[in-house]
């Protein structure tokens, strides 16, 4: 039981002369939701595919509860679930059926693949679908019934590559309550996104990669400390107006403030009456703020901090 779900070190991989992964190493833990973070291109999905044996690493090792994903690829298939970026399911089948068709391709008895099939529908809140072509389903139900089709076969750990992407936040928040329950079941998942907020949310513990490297790790309020401590946020409600309320900011605060292209100015701050003392100034001078507040770092200011670029998706998709 100490071995850990998802063991990788030193782990490569290149297409020809570029180095999409560039010997990583981290470790997952059973029952827990381990975060991939980072932009795209930065070697998020090209690790899963390893992970998966979809890919063959070009140098280092990794593992799946204890079995090597070169060495054992089939024991290693036998013990994982994968969804990737799109949900992969038949348009024309029934959600019910979707089900049924994959317990019958993992060779499940007829029973026994019609059963899991329901206790899926069911568990994944499709009950009232499950008789509906899945071609019919909203975005948010079919990454649902992406997600209990990975799961048909039980497996211990789940690799849920950018599980989100293109859905609205009332379908984000429906995938999300799907991991965090399994991850309660004792699945062991991990979660590439370049949703910040999401692994905020979802992860216990962070891996951030940047180019192809591992550039930080830790859990989430770990990373955040690294990112330096409370943050006084002012939005003018014109923008035009930043550059006075700047002066305020940096005359309040004593640190050198920046002005976001919104217009935000955002200043770091120890002293706690810096926030009531910028409010007095502005109202003297006269300028009306639609935002005023401190607040503690967020992961966008985490990456920033770490990178010195924003967690911006890069151009030419995701490697």
């Amino acid at each position: 039981m100490n071995t850990p779900a998802v063991e990788v070190d030193g782990l490569v991989r290149t297409f020809g002369d570029v180095r999409a992964v560039d010997g990583i190493s981290f470790s997952a833990g059973r029952g827990q939701v381990l975060g991939l973070l980072g932009p795209n291109g930065s070697g998020k999905t090209t690790t899963v595919r390893m992970l998966a044996t979809l890919l063959p690493p070009s140098a280092g090792r990794a593992a799946v509860l204890g079995r090597d994903v070169v060495g054992d690829a089939a024991g290693v298939r036998s013990l994982i679930g994968l969804t990737g970026q799109y949900a992969a399911v038949d348009e024309s089948l029934t959600g019910r059926d979707n089900l049924y068709l994959i317990g019958r391709l993992l060779d499940l008895p007829r029973p026994a693949a019609r059963a899991r099939a329901v206790e899926l529908i069911e568990r994944f809140g499709l009950t009232d679908a499950a008789g509906r072509r899945a071609g019919t389903y909203s975005g948010g139900m079919r990454r649902r019934l992406d997600l209990a089709a990975s799961l048909v076969g039980r497996p211990e750990v789940l690799f849920l590559d950018e599980p989100t992407t293109g859905l609205d936040p009332l379908h984000r928040n429906e995938v999300w309550e799907a991991v965090r329950r399994l991850a309660e079941d004792g699945v062991a998942v991990l979660l590439t996104t370049q949703y910040l907020e999401e692994a905020d949310q979802l992860a216990h513990d962070l891996v951030v990669l940047d180019r192809g490297r591992v550039i930080a790790s830790g859990t989430a309020a770990q990373l955040k400390s690294r990112a330096g401590g409370r943050r006084l946020h002012v939005r003018p409600e014109l923008a035009r107006e930043a550059p006075l309320v700047a002066a305020v900011v940096a005359q309040e605060t004593g640190a050198e403030p920046t002005v976001e292209p919104s217009g935000e100015v955002v200043a770091a701050v120890t002293d706690h009456g810096a926030l009531r003392r910028t409010e007095d100034r502005l109202l003297a001078e006269g300028v009306a703020v639609a935002e005023l507040g401190v607040r503690l770092p967020s992961l966008d200011d985490v990456f920033l901090s770490l990178t010195g670029h924003a967690a911006d998706p890069a151009p030419g998709g995701s490697r």
